[in-house]
């Protein structure tokens, strides 16, 4: 799993690297909440692993804003506070799993491997897209062209799954701020303009057929043809 651990506890931090590297896990690190915020939103995680006590910004805030960036990422909060009203706090801020320091590193492997199984009983969401040569994987997070892996940010991604999820249907900007991005930008906005671009450099420029098409004045549609 890619798993990003955002953990100000130098010692608790390289303790976790280590061992969840040993359990052929890719490990990113992020030591304050701002930092940890801004890598989830940059990038697709399997797992986000989140103290709750961080400078910058708090773990609560953290889990709101990638909640509200990423409704299906697991989060497992880790933290030193372990009365049950901050167990509510952690968990109502969109939280999957609550551990308490000091925990067993035992008991964190099988709560990982309990939220893997978790997103992984959902299989309709699951179910790898496809259109032509282009797969999309929600589970594992993976884009691929003929067979060539395709490195997308969060977003990229998010947009994407959603255009190959509405495949031949036209999608206008509207439709992709309400849904994608969840808030009403300006309509004058070029938001989605600019993320459309960054998807057909990455799985359009140097393949064909192309697959995102503008419909003017209208939006935009992916299909084969």
């Amino acid at each position: 799993m890619k798993i990003l651990l955002v953990e100000d506890e130098p010692a608790v931090a390289a303790f976790l690297h280590q061992g969840l590297t040993e359990q052929q896990h890719t490990v990113d690190l992020a030591a304050d909440g701002l930092l940890g915020l801004s890598r989830a939103q940059q990038t697709a995680y399997d797992l986000i692993i989140l103290d709750q006590l961080l400078p910058g910004l708090s773990g609560l805030e953290v889990c709101r804003q990638i909640r509200a960036h990423d409704p299906g990422v697991p989060i497992l909060m880790l933290t030193a506070l372990g009365e049950t009203d901050d167990k509510i706090r952690g968990l109502d801020a969109g939280a999957d799993d609550y551990l308490v320091k000091p925990f067993a590193f035992q008991e964190l492997l099988a709560r990982i491997r309990a939220l893997a199984r978790r997103r992984q009983d959902a299989p309709a969401a699951q179910a790898v897209l496809r259109l032509a040569d282009l797969s999309l994987d929600p589970a594992a997070k993976r884009v691929e062209r003929a067979g060539q892996p395709i490195q997308l940010t969060a977003r990229e991604f998010a947009l994407l799954e959603y255009l190959l999820r509405n495949q031949g249907r036209v999608m206008s900007r509207v439709n992709l701020l309400e849904d994608v991005w969840e808030t009403n930008f300006d309509t004058g906005s070029n938001v989605i303009d600019v993320y459309i671009n960054f998807l057909r450099k990455k799985i359009d420029r140097d393949f064909e057929p192309k697959l995102i098409h503008t419909l003017v004045g209208m939006g935009y549609v992916m299909k084969a043809d």
